[in-house]
């Protein structure tokens, strides 16, 4: 028996026997088993990892994206919008100048201009964000603010923005520091009203208040796997300093504010006649620090977000455009389901203004064009894939018998 067991091959690191194991590979002077072999992956990965705490991708001017190069780059997926992709590309591309000057040591010390997007739902705040993350050789994320709230309550707390950060940068603390954040929704944690209430404002005033060590720049201990399911984790130390934050939201109503602002100036004989020049079908185009603060954002969040942008509200060719023209647009994207099922997809040119009209009567901004079509093309989607077409064409009667359809079978269940 023991002769036998001195016979077997054994691990040269355990030294177990290869019934013992799982299996063992065969070395030029000796063996390991697959227990040893998983052991030392993670042994080795461990050090890299370690060694690469530290380490960042090294910037080079010449290589950066220029503010005409990113915009163009948004072009092609973003319809409109031009103040908008102006700010956003000088932005993004003076944050990477600030982290190379960090890198050389200068004496002026360049601060980040965090970034506030304000539009109407619909108008591309969240797609412009999504589309940038494309082009960007540092780390981005995009949180909602609807579900943060004040420590202790039921939601996530402040910290979990960054905690999204260091995992998109694989927990590289060096990597997230330079990072870049988009807060949607932003507006959804504007105060509640001006007047003092006995109960308080969690997910209101309270998250702004959270919110401002993080945008200034402060060491904040973020915990990795997020704060109160894991409350034994150790924390993670973050500097803020560099990370770049471009807020978005939709501020629903802020147009009376910017209205009432506007109307408290017209006195006189010269005040009328510049009144009269204001777009009153487009009021965002005028929006001011002061019509935030009148929306309930406080005046210490306004302040660390210096850079005001808006976006405007989508015109008829706007729609229009946006319907086919951009790389991801609805309808390609449609028509590349159906290439999948080998039928060829058509549109009747009336179809596309019959779903821009509808947009407009809904209200909705682009968001509308893809339930509208989406409507439209349900029938035709569960159908065609069975029945072995190779070619579909979409007209106008379709698309508005499928769209009647749709809303009476609404009403009924109304």
């Amino acid at each position: 028996m023991a002769d036998s067991k001195k016979n077997k091959n054994r691990c040269s690191f355990c030294g177990r026997t290869e019934d013992e194991v799982g299996f063992l590979i065969t070395g030029l002077n000796g063996f390991i088993c697959d227990s040893c072999a998983t052991q030392a992956y993670e042994i080795v990965q461990e050090a890299l990892g370690s060694g690469k705490k530290g380490s960042t991708k090294q910037l080079n001017l010449q290589e950066l994206p220029k503010p005409v190069e990113i915009k163009q780059f948004l072009d092609q997926y973003v319809i409109g919008q031009d103040d908008a992709k102006r700010f956003l590309a000088v932005s993004v591309y003076n944050h990477y100048k600030r982290l190379l000057q960090k890198e050389s040591g200068d004496d002026v010390e360049i601060e980040k201009s965090n970034i506030i997007m304000v539009g109407s739902t619909g108008t591309g705040k969240t797609l412009l964000a999504r589309t940038i993350a494309k082009l960007l050789n540092v780390p981005f994320t995009i949180v909602d603010a609807t579900v943060l709230t004040e420590a202790g309550y039921v939601g996530e707390d402040i910290e979990s923005i960054l905690t999204r950060l260091l995992q998109v940068a694989d927990y590289n603390v060096a990597e997230a520091e330079r990072g870049i954040v988009f807060i949607d929704e932003i507006d959804k944690i504007a105060r509640k009203g001006d007047n003092p209430s006995i109960t308080r404002d969690v997910s209101g005033e309270g998250v702004q208040q959270g919110l401002l060590k993080l945008l200034e720049g402060s060491v904040v201990n973020v915990p990795p796997q997020g704060g109160r399911k894991h409350p034994e984790q150790k924390m993670i130390p973050v500097n803020t300093k560099n990370i770049l934050f471009i807020c978005g939201g939709a501020f629903d109503g802020i147009e009376k504010k910017i209205a009432q602002r506007l109307n408290t100036h017209v006195v006189g004989y010269n005040s009328v006649r510049n009144a009269a020049t204001i777009d009153r079908n487009n009021l965002m185009q005028y929006i001011a620090p002061q019509d935030l603060k009148a929306f309930g954002l406080i005046p210490e969040i306004i302040g660390r977000l210096p850079v005001l942008t808006y976006l405007n509200p989508l015109d008829r060719n706007a729609l229009r455009a946006i319907l086919t023209e951009p790389k991801n647009s609805i309808i390609k994207q449609y028509v590349k389901l159906f290439e999948m099922d080998g039928v060829k997809l058509d549109f009747e040119d009336a179809v596309f203004e019959y779903i821009v009209d509808k947009a407009i009567e809904y209200k909705l901004g682009a968001r509308g064009l893809r339930s509208i079509v989406e409507t439209i093309m349900m029938d035709a989607m569960f159908e065609i894939p069975s029945e072995h077409k190779d070619h579909f064409v979409v007209t106008l009667d379709y698309a508005r018998h499928q769209l009647e359809k749709a809303n009476m079978a609404r009403l009924q269940n109304a």
